[in-house]
């Protein structure tokens, strides 16, 4: 499209949102793999390697990036081959989707975060520094970084908040970041030394400086399943009073 932005509408009308985004012929999208709900005839699906570059050594990166981050070696690419093309997706956790525009702002995001990219914007993958590695849930060694002119779509586990800094600096749960501008300073942290922060339980901080936007989510993925693993009966016994929870069905 001549101005570069992704055509999408995101249903207000659903508890989770679905996206449903235009595709005119020769246009493309990247997205998370699974992502899909629907597509019309016109829309071919084709699996790409998550890298950049050519021959081996994009295959190397993507391995790499795979095994220090966490992240999929490969990412799905739809491209409609007509001119009215429809592709729905939704994100794999329940929560809010939001478009970013990319251009004169450019953004990180957190694991787990990406759900698709127009095919007239990029990404890459930007390497960290040991320290935020270690600490981080932000893509280990590697964190997703976008480049170019286009539209991003992130998703959240539960609802997104925006934060804007003026030359501050907030101190975020790292689980509760889902996206933020490339033009803040991070510093991946214990919020109070290691045994304050298993005190508190908040554990692991993000603390942003500068002048940009940070895009937190309202649940914490690691807490749920926390509370949700205290319900679930995993252990067996002697006496066979317990088991697996799948024991019941």
């Amino acid at each position: 499209m001549s101005d570069q932005r992704m055509a999408y509408q995101i249903d207000s009308n659903m508890q989770f949102p679905l996206v449903e985004i235009a595709l005119e012929a020769g246009e493309s999208v990247y997205m998370q793999r699974g992502s899909m709900v629907y597509h019309t005839p016109g829309i071919q699906l084709n699996t790409r390697l998550n890298g950049r570059g050519s021959g081996i050594g994009k295959v190397l990166g993507a391995l790499g990036r795979s095994m220090t981050s966490g992240e999929s070696v490969f990412i799905t690419q739809a491209v409609s081959e007509s001119a009215n093309g429809r592709l729905a997706l939704a994100p794999s956790m329940p929560g809010q989707v939001i478009a970013l525009e990319l251009g004169e702002k450019q953004y990180r995001l957190n694991d787990g975060a990406f759900l698709a990219l127009d095919g007239s914007a990029q990404y890459r993958m930007e390497r960290q520094s040991v320290g935020r590695a270690f600490f981080g849930g932000q893509g280990g060694f590697f964190v997703m970084t976008t480049e170019g002119q286009g539209t991003l779509l992130a998703n959240s586990f539960g609802s997104i908040k925006k934060l804007e800094l003026h030359g501050d600096s907030m101190t975020i749960d790292n689980a509760h970041v889902v996206a933020w501008s490339t033009s803040l300073d991070y510093d991946i942290h214990l919020e109070n030394g290691f045994l304050q922060s298993m005190g508190t339980g908040e554990g692991v901080v993000n603390t942003f400086r500068g002048y940009g936007d940070i895009y937190v989510q309202s649940l914490n993925i690691e807490t749920f399943s926390q509370v949700i693993g205290n319900h679930l009966v995993t252990g067996g016994g002697d006496d066979g009073a317990s088991g697996s929870i799948l024991d019941l069905f």
